[in-house]
């Protein structure tokens, strides 16, 4: 045990799990993010392995005067603030899968990551509305809001979620749905870690076996041409189908795909969930333009949670986000400026994902997030090792400023910087939210990333 920290003594006792105080050996693995250029120095690293181990914990860090932050992969750590009387609490050990097929949900520890999910559910014939990323942890994807391949067509993860388990900040473990406590039950679903640690959720799950998958690639110099193509047909394409635009600047490494390696293209990648012929009509606009590269076919639906490609192990980077309300031709001009060919940009990923669909309309089933008020939504990000750095966060700044004039708000789950959180749920909602964080919290035990204050 670290020294000097003496009143952290009952954190030992509390978890069965891994304890890391400053001046352990093991802290400073213990304590990293997953963009590991994110500086996190709690008081304390735990790792419990059960929910009664949560509710130990989340007792023994109030008795010693200290707040809890639950961070799972530490994906989206970038806004937290500072942890010095923080115990940073990680719900990795929080597993187990149970399925129900015939009512087709799924009940998941928070620490389960979505790659093994997927590998769950699939036998039954039922996917998950997963993201891009395998190694991201349901609950913080959960919590957030959670946008994947199937969101067009079944809306966002959060409102898929149908109960939750949650230790409070008081140190009780409650199960909270939409008839023991409608008003937290409303909360979780898309407001965050701001009221408990959820140790596991339960969700509905979708009867999809297979989908129409893949990617089309270009070189980055046509850019304009294909982003011009696409952001006019992803307004008006049909629910079914799902995508996402990058120009990508790939290093040659044997991670990369020989076709792509050490190159700079843009791709268009996606999925379509209809049958074939219907699925080819939908994608025709695109593959007008000639890709180099075409991908596209019948593929099994558990597949899609690596179509991505996204990183799976940490790495420093810098990043950018926002919103858009819509892509007209300056937008289009405006992006292409700042990420292409002719800009300079170091962007190791410069993307527009296609929203609308069911995304863009009023969940019934809704908590927080009722839907996400944009067409499109901008991510970039550069590698931040080095002397790049700090040219890679300011060309991920220039991007997100030249596509200042069409942002629309903000999709916290993507937002890697602190910002106003008002900003993303709205005056209403915001205050909803404030009345529910002061009624289970109103002594501040939890620390956000994206933090909801209990005053108003």
């Amino acid at each position: 045990m670290g020294q000097g920290a003496p009143e952290l003594d009952d954190l030992r006792a509390a978890c069965a799990g891994p304890v890391h105080l400053p001046g352990d050996a093991g802290y400073d693995t213990a304590r990293l993010a997953w963009n590991v250029a994110v500086e996190q120095r709690p008081a304390a690293v735990v790792r419990p392995r059960t929910a009664d181990e949560v509710v130990a914990v989340v007792r023994a860090a109030a008795r010693a005067g200290l707040r809890v932050a639950p961070q799972a992969t530490g994906h989206n750590a970038g806004p937290l603030e500072d942890l010095r009387d923080v115990v940073l609490l990680r719900t990795a050990g929080l597993t187990g899968i149970t399925v129900d097929a015939d009512r087709r949900t799924a009940r998941v520890g928070s620490g389960v990551a979505w790659e093994d999910v997927v590998a769950a559910v699939a036998p039954h014939g039922l996917v998950a509305l997963h993201g891009s990323s395998p190694d991201v942890a349901v609950g913080g994807y959960s919590l957030g809001g959670g946008v994947g391949w199937f969101g067009r067509r079944f809306g966002l993860q959060c409102n898929s979620v149908v109960a939750l388990e949650v230790v409070l900040p008081h140190g009780e473990l409650v199960r909270v749905d939409a008839g023991s406590d409608p008003e937290l039950f409303w909360a979780l679903r898309g407001g965050g870690g701001n009221f408990g640690v959820v140790t596991a959720l339960e969700f509905a799950l979708y009867p999809v076996t297979s989908v129409y998958g893949g990617a089309l690639v270009w070189d980055w110099r046509e850019a304009g041409r294909v982003l011009t193509r696409w952001s006019q047909w992803a307004t008006g394409a049909p629910d079914e189908v799902t995508t996402s635009f990058r120009i990508l600047q790939l290093p040659p490494i044997e991670a990369v795909p020989l076709p792509l390696r050490g190159r700079q293209v843009v791709m268009i990648d996606g999925a379509v969930l209809a049958e074939d012929g219907v699925a080819v009509d939908i994608l025709a606009p695109l593959r007008e333009l000639g890709p180099e590269i075409d991908t596209f076919a019948r593929m099994p639906a558990p597949e899609l949670v690596r179509l991505h490609g996204d990183p799976e192990e940490p790495m420093p980077v810098a990043s950018s986000a926002a919103l858009l309300g819509s892509m007209p031709a300056e937008a289009v001009d405006a992006f292409v400026r700042a990420a292409g060919a002719e800009s300079g940009s170091i962007l190791a990923v410069a993307e527009l994902r296609q929203f609308g669909g069911a995304l863009g309309r009023p969940d019934p089933r809704a908590g927080v997030l009722p839907m996400l008020d944009g067409q499109f939504a901008l991510y970039c990000c550069a590698l931040a090792a080095g002397p790049e750095a700090v040219v890679g966060s300011r060309h991920a700044e220039r991007l997100a400023e030249a596509m200042a004039p069409w942002t629309a708000g903000h999709y916290l789950n993507f937002a890697e910087t602190a910002l106003d959180t008002e900003l993303a749920y709205g005056a209403e909602a915001y205050k909803r939210l404030q009345a529910v964080r002061r009624r289970v919290d109103p002594h501040g035990l939890m620390v956000a990333n994206h933090p909801v204050p209990a005053d108003a």
